[in-house]
């Protein structure tokens, strides 16, 4: 009988032990993040919480810098630019050339380190100006210090401006957008939940001028190094052109059907593809260096309709990708045509 109860006492400790460590085991265990909804807020959503968000501390810049030249082609220039950043202590991170041989031109893009620059930004740059002197170039020097700050353009049409501020939240678009300018109040709702300001100057055939005029000042102190017209359905002035950088998304692939309902032109014209164009903005309608170009296939089938949802998608995609190269300072103009580095 004593055998029984203390056999009995051994199995029930045992088990209590076994419980204990398990218990312990399994409370170690990680427990997937909570998700807190609140129900008084209409904008919960559950995907939301994998939008990929901009990298943290993004006011701070490494000491990487890009220079950009372009002139007469001659042998040397690759050589004089390499020396010139290597005795001011600078690193060649990344470089790229073309040369046009029709024009007798060269073209080369500069990714340098200036970290351990043992001189300072005024001599740098006095060494550049005197290179490009020698050989007859022009030069443009970004110390990328900081972000190019963007204006976007609109009108009523939103997919453009969605697709612009989406991948700059997901850190594709390495720039600050700082503010919307539209015509109309309608896509008020979309900078809301960005958190970006959002202006309405409401232009008509009498005071289109004071106005524009209004939007350069705005433009002005706010320090804007480009403007994107994102579906932007007004004609801008030629001093708009020549006081920013503007790029242009046309809904067609140009030089074809420039101007208005281009959609609709192509489809009385029985087109087999349609295209989308990113190009500068300059005095001529739609006749600007053009940046990026995309096109799809249409058929018979299609009808406006169709053309107009495909060509949405295009238009997007070649806008974005124009406004990454520029703010990457991969572009070089001249002749109204671009030079585009890979980067």
């Amino acid at each position: 009988m004593a055998k029984r109860v203390f056999n009995w006492l051994l199995v029930s400790f045992g088990s209590f032990w076994l419980l204990a460590t398990h218990t312990k085991a399994f409370s170690a265990i990680p427990k997937p993040p909570t998700t807190l909804i609140d129900n008084n807020n209409k904008n919960n959503n559950i995907m939301s919480l994998a939008t990929p968000q901009p990298p943290e501390n993004q006011e701070q810049r490494t000491n990487n810098a890009i220079l950009r030249v372009h002139g007469p082609d001659a042998n040397g220039i690759v050589a004089a630019f390499s020396q010139l950043l290597y005795g001011h202590g600078c690193g060649i991170v990344d470089s790229e050339q073309h040369t046009d041989h029709t024009a007798n031109l060269f073209f080369q893009r500069i990714h340098f380190d200036y970290t351990k620059m043992h001189t300072d930004r005024i001599s740098l740059t006095s060494g550049i100006k005197e290179v490009c002197e020698r050989f007859q170039m022009k030069s443009e020097l970004n110390w990328g210090d900081k972000r190019k700050k963007v204006c976007v353009m609109i009108s009523k049409y939103d997919h453009c401006l969605w697709e612009l501020l989406l991948r700059h939240r997901a850190g594709e678009l390495d720039c600050e957008i700082a503010l919307i300018i539209s015509n109309h109040p309608d896509l008020q709702n979309i900078a809301d939940s960005f958190n970006i300001p959002f202006h309405v100057f409401k232009i008509t055939k009498d005071n289109k001028q004071e106005v524009e005029a209004q939007e350069l000042a705005l433009l002005k102190e706010q320090e804007i190094d480009l403007v994107v017209l994102a579906r932007y359905m007004q004609i801008i002035t030629d001093d708009f052109c020549v006081a920013f950088p503007v790029i242009n998304i046309h809904h067609s692939f140009l030089p074809a059907f420039i101007g208005g309902k281009p959609y609709h032109r192509a489809h009385e014209r029985g087109v087999k593809l349609i295209g989308a164009t990113a190009h500068y903005a300059t005095a001529d309608l739609d006749e600007g260096p053009i940046i990026e170009q995309d096109i799809t296939r249409i058929s018979h089938r299609d009808q406006v309709d169709d053309l107009i949802r495909k060509g949405r998608l295009l238009e997007k995609s070649v806008l974005v990708t124009a406004v990454k190269a520029h703010i990457e300072d991969r572009i070089i103009v001249y002749n109204n045509k671009c030079v585009i580095f890979d980067g």
